[in-house]
């Protein structure tokens, strides 16, 4: 057995392998060459919880959240999602998640009405079941005025907008959503948080924001990242009392090392 195997089976008797556990970072690396993206990330977010995943820029968020997703392959360890080996489980584990990541993918050429209705094909949705799951979308998501214009034509905010909508429209039991208020004005920030707030009550959430004053709304729990390795894990008060606490807590624990 390798070292990295042993000791993710022994995180796995630490926390009871995935009982209850709809994500879970089992000593992720990721290593291009020399350079080490992130190293030996552990965590894991249970059913039912809002966990905000904080971090310098550069520090790994984006590419813990690729690898959790299965769009990037690991160096070392195991990402589960809902129990499922992303590696070894990928459909079983896709099926779970809505992603959300930073900037997009998304099809510039397409409208919002032809992407819903793309990723829904691809996701296996029944004519009565897209039909159904856009309706929620465009609504949660205010999309109606653009619902014809090409993406390609919309504002950041909007296509924020249609990113939430594509990781929303399979109804996943797991949102990871990296910076999911990108771009957005104060009045589509308190909408977001509305929905996530809402989606909080049947669904697991890893959130990367820069915001502190909304993980202080809607989050749980605070997981926050410095040069690629976990430096904080907790609930939210304990990295601080307000947005001000929180934010000198934050720049303690990401300026300590060069």
């Amino acid at each position: 057995m390798s070292s990295n195997d042993t000791a993710t089976s022994t995180l796995d008797e630490a926390t009871g392998a995935s009982d209850g556990l709809m994500i879970e970072a089992l000593g992720l690396s990721k290593y291009y060459g020399q350079f080490v993206a992130i190293e030996q990330v552990n965590f894991s977010v249970p059913s039912g919880q809002v966990a905000a995943f904080l971090g310098p820029n550069g520090a790994g968020k984006s590419t813990t959240m690729k690898l959790l997703t299965g769009y990037l392959a690991p160096s070392e360890g195991r990402a589960r999602i809902g129990g499922h080996d992303v590696a070894e489980e990928r459909l079983a584990a896709s099926r779970l998640i809505g992603y959300m990541p930073e900037g997009g993918p998304l099809y510039y050429e397409m409208t919002p009405q032809a992407l819903l209705s793309y990723a829904g094909a691809a996701r296996g949705l029944s004519k009565t079941e897209l039909a159904e799951r856009t309706e929620y979308v465009v609504d949660k998501c205010s999309l109606t005025s653009v619902w014809g214009k090409a993406i390609g034509k919309l504002s950041r905010g909007y296509k924020q907008r249609v990113g939430m909508a594509q990781a929303l429209l399979h109804d996943p039991e797991v949102l990871i959503l990296d910076e999911p208020t990108s771009g957005l004005d104060p009045n589509q920030v308190a909408q977001v948080r509305d929905l996530i707030q809402d989606l909080s009550q049947n669904k697991t959430i890893l959130l990367s924001t820069h915001i502190l004053r909304e993980v202080q709304a809607i989050c749980d729990r605070v997981i926050l990242i410095n040069s690629g390795r976990i430096v904080f894990d907790g609930p939210v008060g304990d990295l601080g009392a307000n947005s001000d606490a929180m934010e000198s807590q934050f720049r303690d624990l990401t300026t300590s090392d060069d």
